[in-house]
C-alpha cells in the first residue's frame, strides 16, 4: 500500500470543492463522500474545535480499499454555525444518523477522535439498544475524552465553559490559538505553521470561532451521561479499538489505562509512545498500518 505521505496535500480550499452540502434537520451540513458503493464503508467523525478535514492525511490510502464518508458537524468546519448554546452530544448524534439515512448505508465501520469519539459512544449506545440507524461492523477510537474523570481539559477550555466563556472568544486570536493547539501534539510533531493557518481558516470560516463558548458545553454532556457511555464501552458487541498518542496531555495514555480498568471492549490496542492529541496528523502512516491491521482481524 502507497503511503499517505506520497499523496500530496489538500487544502481546506480543495477539501470544499470536493464535498457536497446536505439539508439535513434544518440545517446545511458539509459531507464529503468518495468511493465505490460497492466497496466496504467507512465513517468518520472529527473531534472539537476542527472539522473532517482532520482527516484528509489519511484519505488517500485509506480510499484505495474503502468507501470513505466523513462530515463537519453542527457548529464546524462548512456546515451551518448557529449562535447558541444548543451544541449537544445527542443532537450531533441525531446529525450523523441523518448523514447515514441520507447515504443509505446499510452496514459501515466508524472510525472516531475527540469530540468524534463522544458522539460515537452515543451512537453506539443506539447501536446496543437496536434504535441505531444502520449495522456498525467496528469503532476505532483516536484520542479523545472517553471517560470524563481522566479528560484533562486546557485551561483554555474551562474558561470557554464559564460565563466569561463569550468574552474569552472575542479576546483570543491566531497567536494563542497556535500555542493552545500545538501544546496537545508531540516535541516531535508539532504542526506546521501552514498547518496552523489552515486549522484557523477553517475554525474561522462563517464566523465560527464566535461559537466555540457554546460549543464546549460537550464537557457537561460527558459527565452527565458518563454511565449511558461507558457502559456502551463495557457491553459493546461490537469490535472495539484504540489507537492513541500516549503523551498527549488531554488524553494520552492515562485515558488507555482507564479504560482498561474499567473493562471496556478492547479488541486492538495500538499506544504510539511519541505521538500527541492529534495521531491522524501527527503519524498518519501508523495509523493506516494499525487501523488497517485492525480492520484485517476483523
Amino acid at each position: 500500500m502507497a503511503t499517505i505521505t506520497e499523496q500530496p496535500p489538500c487544502t481546506p480550499q480543495q477539501w470544499l470543492t470536493q464535498g457536497e452540502h446536505i439539508q439535513l434537520l434544518d440545517h446545511s451540513i458539509f459531507v464529503i463522500d468518495t468511493g465505490a458503493s460497492t466497496k466496504p464503508t467507512i465513517l468518520l467523525l472529527h473531534g472539537f474545535p476542527t472539522s473532517s478535514w482532520d482527516w484528509q492525511p489519511l484519505w488517500q490510502s485509506l480510499a484505495q480499499n474503502y468507501r470513505l464518508i466523513s462530515l463537519d458537524m453542527l457548529g464546524f468546519g462548512f456546515s451551518d454555525k448557529p449562535n447558541n448554546r444548543r451544541y449537544t452530544i445527542h443532537r450531533q448524534a441525531d446529525f450523523v444518523e441523518a448523514v447515514v439515512s441520507a447515504k443509505a448505508l446499510k452496514q459501515f465501520h466508524v472510525l472516531a477522535h475527540d469530540y468524534g469519539d463522544t458522539v460515537a459512544q452515543e451512537l453506539l449506545a443506539r447501536q446496543l439498544e437496536g434504535a441505531g440507524k444502520g449495522q456498525w461492523q467496528s469503532c476505532c477510537f483516536l484520542n479523545g475524552g472517553l471517560f470524563p474523570e481522566t479528560h484533562r481539559a486546557l485551561l483554555t477550555q474551562k474558561l470557554l465553559l464559564s460565563p466569561i466563556g463569550g468574552l474569552l472568544n472575542r479576546l483570543t486570536g491566531y497567536s494563542k490559538f497556535c500555542n493552545n493547539f500545538s501544546s496537545v501534539f508531540g516535541q516531535q510533531t508539532k504542526p506546521s505553521e501552514q498547518q496552523l493557518k489552515d486549522f484557523w481558516w477553517l475554525i474561522n470560516f462563517n464566523k465560527g470561532k464566535h461559537i466555540f463558548h457554546n460549543l464546549i458545553t460537550y464537557i457537561r454532556d460527558r459527565r452527565q451521561h458518563r454511565q449511558r457511555w461507558v457502559t456502551a464501552l463495557q457491553q459493546s458487541t461490537i469490535p472495539l479499538a484504540l489507537i492513541n498518542g500516549s503523551v498527549d496531555p488531554v488524553s494520552g495514555a492515562h485515558m488507555v489505562a482507564r479504560y482498561q480498568t474499567l473493562q471496556c471492549r478492547l479488541d486492538y490496542l495500538a499506544e504510539l509512545p511519541l505521538i500527541g492529541h492529534y495521531p491522524q496528523v501527527e503519524a498518519p502512516d501508523q495509523v493506516i498500518e494499525h487501523y488497517t491491521n485492525f480492520l484485517a482481524t476483523l
